[in-house]
């Protein structure tokens, strides 16, 4: 039986903006969005039948409301695969805090599943069959930087982003991104993002350009609801960040620093602080 090993890359978004919410319930977003270095791993392995899910995490389901076990299972099902599977999941990614963990990991499975199975899908067809199960499962499917419009599914590739260090924080709270989009008053939103600006930049190679639009929408529902998220934020700047800005739907802020050391430094200050319950230095990926 075949086995294989496949990392699952996080996403941040250096901009994000909702035009307006859809008459299905939906919103019509624009965002920027660009895998990091922070990843799960996903180890796969063929069995006879079914699908069996593990993780090192005691806070994921291994049952069928996994998003793991959703993709396996869409993948067995659409090509009438004999066997099954065995997928133990490590988890590195922090949860429910708008770095698309449950999304990519469903991602890496499709990929896991197509070449164990050596199925022979295009990366577009994986990115159709993802958009099944989730917005974000396209984009992770494919990575990079890109644009991403409609509701998370219209995917532009862009050149990479300019290099840089990143500090990422997670607050010790979970955010809904339901809850989040069902608070959000698409409709009075008074300033948009400049996301034609930040592609505009990232094509010209310009950090400065990248780092005066990084505006996300969202968190005007998020932060009036965890102060902590802009106290996190101001205390990058404060130790030499160059812009902080929350990631999707929270609670994750990330701040950009123009050389590592400065972003340590802030990782050990934060760390000691108590103000994040993960942190990580990490880079554009």
């Amino acid at each position: 039986m075949g086995k294989l090993e496949i990392k699952a890359y996080a996403k941040i978004n250096l901009g994000l903006d909702v035009v307006r919410r859809l008459e299905n319930g939906y919103h019509e977003v624009k965002m920027v969005m660009q895998t990091v270095g922070i990843y799960d791993v996903l180890t796969f392995e063929q069995t006879s039948g079914g699908i069996v899910i593990s993780t090192d995490s005691g806070e994921l389901p291994t049952d069928e409301n996994n998003l793991i076990y959703k993709a396996a299972r869409l993948m067995i099902e659409r090509y009438n695969i004999g066997g099954g599977v065995r997928i133990h999941l490590e988890k590195h990614i922090p949860i429910a805090a708008g770095m698309a963990g449950g999304s990519t990991d469903a991602a890496a499975t499709l990929k896991g599943m197509n070449e164990l199975y050596q199925l022979g899908c295009t990366q577009q067809e994986l990115m159709e069959i993802g958009v099944t199960i989730g917005a974000d499962v396209p984009y992770c499917v494919m990575g990079g930087t890109a644009l991403a419009e409609g509701i998370g599914e219209k995917l532009t590739a862009l050149a990479p982003a300019p290099d840089c260090y990143l500090l990422v924080a997670k607050p010790d709270i979970n955010v809904s991104t339901k809850y989040v989009y069902e608070h959000l008053d698409a409709e009075g939103v008074k300033h948009h993002p400049d996301i034609d600006g930040m592609v505009a930049a990232i094509e010209a190679g310009s950090l400065h350009g990248v780092l005066e639009r990084m505006e996300n929408v969202l968190e005007t529902v998020t932060i009036p609801a965890h102060p902590i998220i802009e106290q996190i934020k101001h205390r990058m700047e404060e130790l030499g960040a160059l812009n902080s800005l929350m990631s999707g739907s929270g609670p994750t802020v990330f701040g950009v620093f123009d050389e590592r050391e400065k972003a340590q430094e802030a990782y050990e200050v934060i760390g000691k602080e108590r103000l994040a319950k993960q942190l990580f230095v990490t880079q554009f990926c």
